[in-house]
């Protein structure tokens, strides 16, 4: 059996409403979804990687949803000229799973707060409509939110089994 996730921190998106309410709903419901899914774990268990053919963990994905959200919103939508990545570089280019024993989760948590923070920030002064430049093709804010959601639902699915495995948690 299933339970239900019930934290009042993660509100269901309502079942009507704008394009722009809808898609900022559901991103918040999915951003708190990995949080929670986070969450009662020791350093050990938010580090496992129960997949023996995967280097996913949740602090790896907490790591990979902050290099998302900044390429997305800040690098593409905001223009701003970032050099490499939060945790990968030409050196370590799976370096948001790959990480060193001296990285605390605490501290990623943090950074994908704050990512996702900017993200608000960014995408609050823009419309739907309005684009930024990937690979030097347009992108609007609508597909940009419409890809958030496709990422953070899909890995939130890598998160629930990792979660189940890492201790029987299970939860939508």
């Amino acid at each position: 059996m299933v339970d239900s996730i019930d934290d009042q921190r993660r509100t269901d998106p309502p079942f009507t409403g704008g394009e722009r309410e809808l898609h900022e709903a559901w991103l918040e419901y999915h951003r708190t979804t990995l949080l929670l899914k986070c969450e009662g774990l020791d350093v050990a268990g938010l580090r496992a990687r129960p997949v023996p053919t995967s280097l996913m963990s949740l602090h790896g994905l907490v790591r990979h949803m902050a290099e998302v959200e900044r390429n997305w919103f800040r690098r593409v939508l905001a223009g701003e000229d970032l050099l490499g990545g939060i945790y990968w570089s030409d050196e370590r280019p799976e370096g948001d799973f790959e990480m060193l024993d001296d990285e605390m989760f605490a501290d990623d948590l943090a950074v994908w707060e704050g990512e996702v923070a900017k993200a608000r920030e960014i995408a609050a002064a823009h419309e739907l409509d309005d684009t930024g430049v990937r690979r030097g093709n347009p992108v609007s804010l609508r597909w940009i939110y419409g890809h958030m959601l496709e990422e953070y639902a899909r890995h939130n699915g890598h998160a629930d089994l990792i979660r189940e495995l890492v201790d029987g948690a299970v939860g939508e």
